[in-house]
């Protein structure tokens, strides 16, 4: 994982229809790790973090770094879209910017991802214009793939890794 290069962090705070992409705060600690420590939406990425361990180590002040956006639906997070730019030798994502993504089960469902995630690639797009943008998921997690699909990524490939069929896609 590196920054996003010349790309000035944190930018000002996002707002779209219904929410605000900011940077974390120290109130965000709790659903930081209630992400972590939740298996619904760990399912597809190994599975939940061990709740008394993220309790000790999860920081104060959570997220905090380059290209980590909080998503905040009236005051309160309910999720998180990270878009890392990956060294030159991380695999497919190699040298490009990944989009990441982490909502809370009770934001399922009502359009917050594709909201917020579209919010963050409009704001990249601006920032690092033509500067392609990549995904990757399971192919079984249904939803991920057609969020994928909204917000404009294609299918480069598919893959076997970590004892699953990967799905991996790019947005020009």
């Amino acid at each position: 994982m590196t920054d996003l290069g010349p790309v000035a962090w944190p930018p000002a705070p996002i707002r779209t229809e219904r929410l605000v992409l900011r940077e974390s705060e120290a109130g965000d600690r709790a659903a930081f790790i209630e992400l972590l420590a939740s298996p619904e939406v760990n399912t597809y990425l190994g599975g939940p973090q061990p709740r008394d361990e993220l309790e000790r180590t999860v920081p104060e002040l959570p997220g905090r770094r380059p290209g980590l956006f909080v998503v905040d639906l009236d005051g309160a997070m309910i999720g998180q879209i990270m878009l890392t730019r990956r060294a030159e030798d991380v695999g497919r994502a190699a040298g490009r910017t990944e989009l990441g993504y982490l909502f809370l089960p009770q934001a399922w469902g009502c359009g917050y991802a594709a909201e917020a995630c579209a919010a963050a690639l409009d704001w990249f797009a601006d920032a690092l214009p033509r500067e392609p943008v990549v995904l990757a998921t399971q192919t079984a997690n249904d939803r991920s793939l057609r969020l994928a699909a909204k917000l404009g990524f294609t299918e480069v490939e598919r893959f076997e890794a970590w004892g699953a069929a990967q799905w991996f896609g790019m947005r020009s």
